[in-house]
């Protein structure tokens, strides 16, 4: 919502004269730090837990000045927000209040007192001096990445002690940050999360069979997680090893075949290839992606045979006589 002056979130109307319009907007906000320097109107409610001290946030954001109904900041323009870590990458004290006080979907406005923001001094030549600033923040997603740091900065023997819920939890951790890192292309980032994913579940065993049945469910994951990534990063070889230890867990399952079948593609291995996607085809005969990949392979394999003919063609070929009487 725009109002008067081009101030967004300042509903229209005169208020009370003499009132500037985030004066006439803090009235009837929230206030979040006890002081009235974050103020807080919700514009569209979340769910589930407030964000946790340490988390890993996914926000989009602008930054306005009073007056002015273009934003002086703002990462709305990227089609994936960067994933900031609370403490570290968030340089403003009132933002990294206000979204402690967030969940996941929430849409709201933040009024910043000089104090919260950019103090005395401002940010010349952008930010006038004691400047109260309004933030409008989404929060998409966070990941609570402090329990599973001290987990991970932990020795074998010390995490052997904590229960198999805990390894769960933050092996689930590490696969969501690489998932993340994923979609951001970067791959190479999110091979490191799956790997140290798979390491925690690899070194846990659990005695009782419904134990074993989970700690295999989410190293499935993983796996499949591992041969996708290593597929994005042009490593064939490496993507099949993965693939082929998922099907060891799930001999049926269709993604881990598909993604076998890729790489052996990729390898020009033609009849492995043709093995694992027909397979995969037998578990989900509709799935567009395993059968364009057939078409694919039939293709390629069209081409492969066309130059080994060509090829064989030349070997045998009778050789040109009167070539060879000018050799002599």
């Amino acid at each position: 919502m725009v109002g008067r002056a081009g101030t967004p979130g300042v509903p229209r109307g005169d208020g009370t004269p003499g009132q500037s319009p985030y004066q006439r907007l803090s009235q009837w906000m929230l206030d979040i730090s006890g002081d009235r320097g974050v103020l807080k109107d919700v514009v569209r409610e979340g769910a589930g837990e407030l964000v946790t001290p340490d988390a890993s946030v996914l926000v989009k954001y602008s930054g306005y000045l009073e007056h002015m109904d273009k934003p002086f900041d703002s990462n709305c323009f990227r089609k994936v927000p960067r994933l900031m870590k609370l403490g570290e990458d968030i340089t403003l004290w009132g933002m990294e209040l206000g979204l402690l006080s967030m969940r996941r979907g929430e849409l709201a406005r933040f009024l910043f007192k000089p104090a919260y923001a950019y103090g005395k001094l401002g940010c010349p030549p952008l930010i006038p001096p004691n400047t109260t600033v309004l933030f409008e923040i989404e929060l998409l997603d966070f990941l609570d990445s402090a329990e599973s740091d001290k987990f991970c900065a932990l020795s074998a023997v010390q995490q052997d002690q904590f229960p198999l819920e805990k390894v769960l939890k933050v092996a689930a951790t590490e696969r969501e940050f690489g998932n993340y890192l994923f979609r951001q292309n970067r791959f190479y980032d999110a091979k490191v999360r799956y790997k140290r994913a798979l390491l925690l579940l690899r070194r846990r065993s659990a005695a009782a069979r419904e134990e074993q049945q989970l700690v295999e469910a989410a190293k499935l994951l993983v796996l499949l997680n591992l041969s996708f990534t290593y597929l994005k990063l042009e490593r064939p070889t490496t993507a099949l090893r993965y693939g082929e230890q998922a099907l060891i867990i799930d001999p049926k399952n269709a993604k881990a075949l598909f993604r076998c079948g890729q790489a052996c593609l990729l390898m020009t291995e033609y009849q492995k290839a043709r093995d694992f996607l027909v397979r995969a085809q037998k578990e989900q005969p509709i799935n567009h992606d395993i059968n364009n990949e057939l078409k694919k392979l039939a293709s390629y394999y069209r081409d492969y045979t066309d130059k080994e003919k060509e090829m064989c063609h030349r070997m045998f070929a009778p050789c040109d006589p009167g070539f060879t009487r000018g050799e002599h």
